[in-house]
């Protein structure tokens, strides 16, 4: 599960004029000193089923990756990375991401050749971190490894539970024999990798999670992204709600997992995501972070950095209009500045995710806005318990972590 939309948004359907660079370098009300890091972010939106609680850009392969059109969309993806080179020129990547859908359904030659086209027309840096996302649905004997030959360093798999009972609550296409075969491949094929799992799903009981804890654990995992199963709008799930642990049991659920990651010497790091030493995702960790990402792939997000501005876009949602567009040189949705009161929040939305917390050189550097544009609501959230706050950094408490969204709401416009 990828956390490659920071920040949420209708998704348009109209397409827009692809600017000039000029546009976007002309005066404005910011003053950013310096750029942040840069990443890449990729969708491949085709999954073998749709999952009932699944709200991204997917849709489902009639035949398998064998209905996807492969060749068509890569061709897509280099034209429309192509197209946004100007407006990223002379920055490197430090992390690539391959979300979806599910990207394991593309053929390992399919990948070799995307990372290829990619790294001949970017500026990629030494030892980047390249994460793909793959489903035990979609495992095949040796093709982990073949997507490591192909250049990928890191695999995030979507393994949600190893019980079938619960697998089959929320319409995963794999069993746990299958997850358990995959993950043993990911551990024999790259240094590092993360497991997806959720909690508080249907009719799971403490004891449940327990088991699929120690199964977890048990693979010694470097990283784990564990979430809550929410019931999100539009979803199969939200017109047939299914009866899922009450909110009480949840929060025990959630402390449950925090002690026993941290027994198993994991840390959360953020407030989804637990890892050993030397394993935090870098990708994530710049969004969390308030970096820069370049997203390409139908309804793929992007934040980019100017010297006077902040701007978001987003691509065409559909994959066939998108690849059509793409194509012909322009498949951009939408295409805002966004709002010089709106980015405190946007900001605050996602470094607050972060235990650790951030610097606050790092809010000046990322918004171009001087402290005094959040001085109030810092200290109300320190009067209120919910961060520690010193000359040079914010940081969120316990009391913060368990309330975050009172937290970030604090810094709404």
């Amino acid at each position: 599960m990828a956390v490659h939309i920071p920040l949420q948004s209708a998704q348009p359907t109209e397409q827009v004029v692809q600017r000039d660079i000029q546009h976007y370098m002309r005066p404005g009300t910011l003053q950013l000193p310096s750029l942040p890091p840069l990443s890449l972010y990729v969708h491949l939106p085709w999954c073998i089923k749709k999952c009932p609680y699944c709200d991204f850009n997917s849709h489902e392969a009639r035949d398998g990756r064998h209905a996807v059109p492969e060749e068509r969309y890569i061709d897509a993806l280099i034209a429309d990375l192509e197209q946004a080179l100007p407006l990223i020129w002379g920055r490197s990547i430090h992390s690539i991401f391959l979300g979806g859908g599910t990207p394991s359904l593309f053929a390992p030659e399919s990948i070799d050749r995307l990372i290829s086209a990619i790294r001949a027309r970017l500026r990629v840096e030494a030892g980047c971190e390249i994460t793909m996302e793959a489903n035990p649905g979609t495992f095949e004997k040796d093709r982990f490894r073949a997507f490591r030959s192909a250049g990928i360093t890191r695999l995030s798999i979507g393994v949600q539970s190893f019980d079938d009972r619960f697998l089959e609550a929320i319409g995963r296409v794999h069993n746990g024999a299958q997850a358990m075969a995959a993950v043993e491949e990911a551990a024999s094929s790259f240094e590092t990798f993360n497991l997806d799992i959720m909690y508080a799903l249907p009719g799971q009981t403490a004891q449940d999670l327990e088991r699929d804890l120690e199964k977890a654990l048990s693979f010694a995992p470097p990283h784990i992204s564990i979430y809550h199963l929410t019931i999100e709008p539009n979803t199969f799930f939200a017109k047939y709600p299914p009866a899922v642990p009450e909110d009480d049991v949840a929060y025990a659920m959630l402390d449950q997992i925090t002690a026993r990651t941290t027994q198993a010497g994991m840390q959360r790091y953020e407030v989804s995501a637990y890892a050993r030493p030397g394993h935090a995702c870098v990708h994530n960790s710049n969004y969390w972070l308030f970096g820069d990402y370049l997203g390409i792939g139908a309804g793929a997000h992007s934040k980019l950095s100017f010297a006077h501005r902040v701007v978001r876009q987003v691509r065409l949602r559909d994959p066939a209009r998108y690849m059509a567009q793409a194509l012909q040189g322009n498949a951009l949705a939408q295409d805002d500045e966004v709002k010089r009161a709106d980015l405190p929040f946007e900001f605050m939305l996602n470094a607050l995710r972060l235990r650790e917390g951030f610097a606050l050189q790092d809010y000046l550097d990322r918004t171009g806005l001087p402290l005094s544009s959040i001085a109030k609501a810092l200290h109300e959230a320190e009067a209120k318990g919910l961060i520690k706050l010193d000359f040079h950094k914010v940081t969120p408490t316990e009391r913060g972590f368990d309330f975050l969204s009172d937290l970030q709401e604090l810094f709404l416009a």
